[in-house]
């Protein structure tokens, strides 16, 4: 097995890591840009936000499919094909004639993304040695929040300048460099076992994963805490494009880099718990989160921006936590297990929008916070109940593991 500080290592995580900041450059490409499509397409907040929701919906749902089928495979092809085919798609993004074209290759774009994700933890929960997954999976969810950052960094400055279709030319060149990347820098799985592809036999791995409550409640956790995480800086948007703020494009991308202390907070959270509570970490940074979204209340950009970097370390630091203990916790099909996690993560995102709408038009962003907090309450009490749960919510993910014999 691959242990910590070796060569295959170092490449191994960071060829996941290359591939998560292309993924997730992807799928967030078009928050920045969601004023200046509802400009170029005379739409309303709502239909421009369908531009992130159909990619999250379908890999989402494209991620039950794919973890299976890297199951079958193996997780280097399903992550080498689906990354070149994302590259030819986010190309032709720029290209869409109308808006409807437009949600239609955000589609697509989002069946394909789904491939990495897929395949990524199962690959290092065969291939690492416990101690070097529970490293790497911190490393690897730091690089999908730096990939976030990215992709509405990236999107938002390239579009003040040169419009919002430039921003998809100028992201299809960058896959194709990380394409390069993870093809040469990803070693071959040696301890893959392959599994046939069989409906009957993903559908049974679902029921699964679905019975055992120390996987639901983890699912629940990360799924509904991104429903309101990645929502939140939807409607954001809006508030700082309108008076008194008036940002561009070019500076709401910028915004985005909140997402680096969520970047620092996931790389570092593996080291942080070890040997330690998960479940008492998860609670602490939903409080976080919860903390970070009452300072927005502020009419003052500077603390928003505060607000936001409390967030993003927050929420991160939970996530990478909750999808640990899934990769930890499943005893057979991780893959699918950490599919499940995915879907319910992706459908929050799909779903946060359509929640904290009513919220928005009722009280605008005040509104989006008491239906933020809501949410964080509950969350919060699915971490308790998790943590109350004995003996296995107080082991870490690597004792669990090793005792399973992974």
């Amino acid at each position: 097995m691959i242990e910590s500080n070796t060569r295959p290592f170092w490449y191994a995580t960071l060829a996941l890591c290359i591939g998560s900041v292309m993924v997730f450059s992807n799928l967030y490409i078009t928050q920045p840009l969601l004023p200046a499509l509802r400009e170029a397409f005379d739409i309303d907040s709502l239909e421009a936000t369908l531009s992130l929701s159909v990619a999250t919906l379908s890999l989402g749902v494209c991620l039950l499919f794919f973890g299976p089928l890297s199951d079958a495979i193996g997780r280097r092809a399903v992550i080498l094909t689906t990354l070149l085919l994302l590259c030819l798609v986010t190309t032709a993004t720029a290209f869409a004639v109308d808006y409807t074209d437009l949600l239609i290759l955000r589609s697509i774009q989002g069946v394909l993304i789904a491939g990495l994700p897929a395949a990524a933890l199962a690959y290092m929960g065969e291939e690492f040695e416990s101690k070097a997954m529970l490293v790497a999976v911190g490393l690897y969810i730091g690089a999908n929040s730096l990939g976030g950052v990215s992709g509405r960094l990236v999107s938002g400055v390239v579009a003040a300048e040169w419009g919002w279709r430039s921003s998809f030319l100028f992201l299809g060149a960058f896959d194709l460099i990380c394409l390069l990347l993870v093809y040469w820098l990803l070693p071959a799985s040696r301890r893959f076992q392959p599994r046939p592809f069989r409906f009957r036999q993903m559908g049974s791995d679902l029921v699964l994963h679905l019975r055992n409550p120390m996987i639901l409640a983890a699912c629940f956790i990360g799924g509904l805490n991104f429903f309101i995480f990645v929502n939140q800086y939807s409607y954001i948007t809006y508030v700082l494009a309108d008076a008194p703020y008036r940002l561009s494009s070019g500076w709401l991308g910028l915004f985005f880099l909140t997402y680096l202390t969520g970047t620092l907070a996931a790389s570092v959270s593996g080291r942080l718990v070890r040997n330690r509570s998960q479940t008492g970490a998860m609670a602490v940074g939903i409080l976080l989160f919860m903390s970070g979204t009452l300072l927005t209340l502020a009419p003052n950009l500077v603390l928003i921006v505060a607000g936001f970097f409390i967030n993003a370390c927050g929420f991160f630091f939970t996530h990478s936590l909750a999808a640990g203990w899934v990769t930890g916790h499943a005893r057979s099909a991780r893959a699918s297990a950490t599919s499940l996690y995915l879907m319910f993560y992706y459908a929050g995102a799909t779903l946060g929008g359509l929640y904290l709408e009513p919220f928005w038009r009722w009280a605008r962003w005040e509104g989006v916070i008491f239906g933020s907090l809501i949410v964080l309450c509950i969350t919060f009490g699915i971490t308790l109940w998790l943590g109350s749960r004995k003996p296995l919510p107080d082991r870490p993910v690597a004792a669990v593991e090793r005792a399973e014999g992974s």
